[in-house]
């Protein structure tokens, strides 16, 4: 055997391509999954809206690197994703770059000025979630247009109007929508009722939009062409900013012309670690998701390299790592502008080790009123976009629940987020049930909420292996986790990988939330017999997003993996 043939052979071992053996097989088939990946040799882009990935892949061809790609892909998913996509939002990119450095953007909403820490409390000073997840008060000052324009100024390389244009045209011209959007609509349109610009926009006279309908947004054009030809001021300034603290005032919202015109997106460094030799980067906070990630790979890196879900001990090591990722992302983790958080120590592999002795064969238990181990809603949307130079970005973004607060800006055409809902409520307020009330994520003017977003991407030297993310709430660095494990530790294709039945737990409430078909009998009862309470969900966990490069220096071909939970998504590439 040539010295290429080893080195290729090593490098398919490395990423994936010999597939793992046992179990996991039959609960994939059983599972239903049929996916298959696709395979392009300069660039590629996956997201969940194929549109939205053509576009991408057009800037890719035009001569944009992925930075350009996942922008312009990001504005088109403000079109034709309106569950997610936004202007109206926030968000997170990682960019890992060809010279081995790597760096982060963070567009995370912010509190408005005029917040306070009782204003999700009622005349009796008593938690009120309608406060806290609907209506105005649960709006956020937006971050994504600063965010996708600070990107693309510090590593992009077309004009920005050129990367802005295509979602303009797309708004403006409008597209044919298919059944998986036109059920989505018709799911949230008596919620949007009350707002009569949501119900124009996304509506043909208060009347569900159907498969085939086109979908014209020219307000939004307007709004995108404004952001096309001034930048952040064509968002955050001018007849843009007006409408949209015109319509705070209607409703009894917070954010005025200040906390726009203010607002600024922030290039954080990343969260970096190693996992069985690979490099790990990651969002920092106030993204959980970098350091959470990060800890609960270091526990399993003590423990043998098994096929995830082949037994229960698996299984049991799996979910108790991350019971206690998720305790510390409630006791610690918070936006590191106002609080101090110890991420250095969180994902140190000497922190890893003294977590790891605490697993026993027994389940631990989840309280409210210790976090001593010795004793987000779903629709998010995520991007990953690779280059023909090995540029990698993984892009998440979100509005909070889906199509966010279902208010649309009148005369803007973008819908806002209901962001405020990812602070904690209340001092003191945490319950078995879930709600946290610990200090670092209570809300105050300016701070950023802390999130589950987990745009993540695997290198080894300087080349990307794995860009991946996902949608999902608190279930996010979970799914990114599996998928981590699922390509590293079984071998698995980054297709058989997303498509691998998934399971969550969040410290609390105690329970593993499991997809349907993704514990065979004896491995439940295992589980439930070491003290595990388990939960089959109603739904899917997550719609992860992901690239995988494979190949030897010079030689590489990108594998793009689509999670088949979400109807509608496609990559592209050439």
């Amino acid at each position: 055997m040539s010295q290429d043939s080893v080195r290729l052979f090593l490098t398919h071992v490395a990423h994936g391509v010999l597939r793992g053996v046992g179990g996991l097989s039959l609960l994939l088939v059983a599972f239903g999954c049929a996916s298959s990946e696709v395979g392009f040799r300069h660039g590629a882009v996956v997201s969940a809206n194929r549109i939205a990935s053509e576009v991408g892949r057009d800037v890719l061809q035009r001569g944009g690197n992925a930075v350009d790609a996942a922008v312009a892909t990001a504005f088109a998913l403000a079109v034709t994703h309106p569950v997610a996509g936004n202007i109206g939002g926030g968000g997170f990119l990682v960019a890992a770059l060809p010279d081995g450095t790597a760096t982060t953007f963070d567009f995370r909403e912010t509190a408005p000025a005029a917040a306070t820490d009782d204003m999700f409390l009622d005349a009796d000073g008593n938690y009120d979630p309608e406060r806290h997840h609907w209506g105005a008060l649960a709006v956020g000052v937006p971050g994504s247009v600063a965010g996708l324009f600070l990107a693309h100024q510090t590593l992009g390389v077309l004009a920005w109007a050129d990367v802005v244009a295509p979602a303009e045209q797309l708004a403006r011209d409008g597209f044919v929508i298919g059944k998986p959007l036109a059920n989505s609509l018709k799911f949230v349109l008596d919620s949007m009722r009350q707002y009569p610009a949501s119900l124009d926009q996304f509506s043909r006279n208060g009347a569900p939009l159907g498969p085939n309908d086109r979908l014209v947004q020219r307000n939004l054009a307007d709004t995108l062409a404004r952001i096309r030809d001034h930048g952040p001021s064509g968002f955050y300034e001018g007849p843009t900013a007006a409408l949209l603290v015109a319509e705070m005032r209607r409703l009894g919202g917070r954010i005025s012309h200040d906390d726009l015109s203010t607002y600024r997106a922030v290039e954080r460094a990343a969260v970096r670690s190693f996992y069985r030799g690979l490099e790990v980067i990651g969002m920092p906070p106030p993204s959980s998701g970098g350091a959470l990630i990060a800890e609960a790979l270091n526990i399993l890196e003590g423990f043998p390299a098994h096929h995830l879900q082949r037994t229960s001990t698996d299984l049991h090591r799996l979910v108790e790592s991350m019971r206690r990722a998720f305790a510390d992302r409630a006791l610690h983790l918070g936006d590191r502008d106002f609080v101090d958080v110890p991420v250095e120590q969180l994902v140190s592999k000497e922190y890893a080790a003294e977590l790891r002795r605490t697993i026993g064969e027994r389940a631990s238990v989840s309280s409210p009123e210790s976090f001593i181990w010795r004793a987000e809603s779903p629709e998010t949307t995520h991007l990953s976009v690779v280059d023909k130079n090995r540029l990698a970005v993984s892009l998440t973004t979100t509005l909070e629940q889906s199509y966010g607060s279902r208010i649309v800006v009148p005369g803007a055409g973008f819908l806002l987020n209901n962001e405020m809902g990812d602070f904690n409520p209340k001092a003191e307020l945490t319950t078995r049930k879930g709600l946290i009330g610990t200090s670092p994520n209570l809300v105050a003017p300016k701070k950023r909420m802390l999130s589950s977003m987990s745009p993540t991407i695997l290198r080894r030297d300087e080349m990307p292996l794995l860009v991946i993310g996902s949608p999902g709430g608190r279930t996010i660095p979970n799914t990114v986790l599996q998928v981590i494990v699922g390509v590293v530790d079984q071998g698995l294709t980054v297709q058989e990988a997303i498509d691998a039945p998934r399971l969550h737990h969040q410290w609390l409430p105690d329970r593993i939330l499991v997809e349907k078909g993704a514990l065979t009998a004896p491995h439940r009862a295992e589980l439930e017999a070491r003290g595990h309470r388990i939960e089959e969900r109603s739904g899917r966990q997550g719609a992860a997003m992901g690239i995988a490069v494979r190949g030897t220096p010079g030689k590489t071909w990108l594998h793009a993996g689509v999670d088949p939970r979400r109807a509608g998504a496609g990559a592209a590439g050439y």
